[in-house]
């Protein structure tokens, strides 16, 4: 995404950010440990706070190492394996929840470990779909 120039709250749930002389709005929901974000069409869920747990990468940036349902949903199209190299935004799994289309798409450059769910399977809100060596 680059590098943050500055955040601004400008109203209940909707952040101003700042990156690169570009001004990006992010509408944010969820309790700390567990944020919703959508931006730029696009839903990211995690915690976000500075001292949360997880996997560093290269210079300390923060990776994801599974990929989880937004919501109770149904998948639609698999479209990656275990043991497939993948590309940051590729979509790897489409599900459909309220006649929407939700893609899951690779967070970063990676290899698949594993494929939670076929198509045709109902998931839940918060299941695995998809894990990252």
């Amino acid at each position: 995404m680059g590098s943050v120039e500055r955040v601004k709250d400008v109203g209940s749930g909707v952040v101003q950010v700042e990156v690169n002389g570009k001004v990006e709005t992010l509408y944010v929901a969820g309790p700390p440990n567990d944020r919703w974000v959508f931006w730029n069409g696009r839903v990211f869920r995690g915690d976000f706070r500075k001292d949360a747990s997880a996997t560093r990468g290269p210079h300390g940036a923060t990776t994801m190492r599974t990929l989880t349902a937004p919501m109770p949903a149904t998948i639609v199209t698999v479209h990656a394996r275990a043991g497939d190299a993948v590309i940051k935004g590729q979509v790897l799994m489409l599900l459909e929840a309220m006649k929407m289309e939700l893609p899951i798409r690779a967070p970063g450059d990676g290899v698949v470990s594993a494929i939670h769910g076929r198509e045709g399977q109902l998931v839940d809100a918060d299941a695995v779909l998809v894990e990252f060596k």
